[in-house]
């Protein structure tokens, strides 16, 4: 896409846009975007949080139906969870995928604080609703130690 934004010169003298054109990987790639996004959304950029928890209700959706694996929820979640700074409400979600991908007795706890999250998540305006109604309480009682 930054390819044919060139292309067509709709970018100018735009260095970042430029080097996305011939970045490869993810290294190269993610602060590249970063800057462009900071750039042309300024205050209307999403909160990162908000825009992951927007990003694992979809994801949740792809579990249900099959097309997305613990496994690959787990590296999204190993992803994600250090990028985000570690936050309270991942805490429980990122450990009990985790021990999920070994031990299938921990796949419950996975699934009942996943649906927990993610139904947040889906009802959320923003980030501060989430935390409104967030209880670390109830993610404590999906977590996989009760088993």
């Amino acid at each position: 896409m930054a390819s044919e934004r060139l292309q067509y010169d709709q970018e100018g003298d735009d260095l970042e846009v430029v080097l996305l054109a011939g970045a490869r990987g993810r290294d190269e790639v993610l602060p590249l975007v970063e800057v462009i996004i900071d750039r042309y959304c300024g205050s209307m950029r999403l909160d990162d949080e908000f825009a992951a928890g927007k990003y694992l209700v979809t994801l949740r959706s792809e579990y249900v139906q099959a097309r997305a694996t613990i496994e690959s929820v787990d590296a999204v979640l190993s992803i994600l969870y250090p990028k985000l700074g570690y936050p309270n409400w991942l805490v429980i979600l990122a450990r009990n995928c985790e021990y999920a991908t070994d031990v299938p007795a921990f796949k419950e706890s996975f699934e009942r604080e996943f649906e927990y999250v993610t139904s947040l998540w889906a009802s959320a305006a923003n980030k501060a609703a989430f935390e409104a109604q967030y209880s670390r309480e109830i993610s404590n009682q999906h977590d996989a130690k009760y088993c």
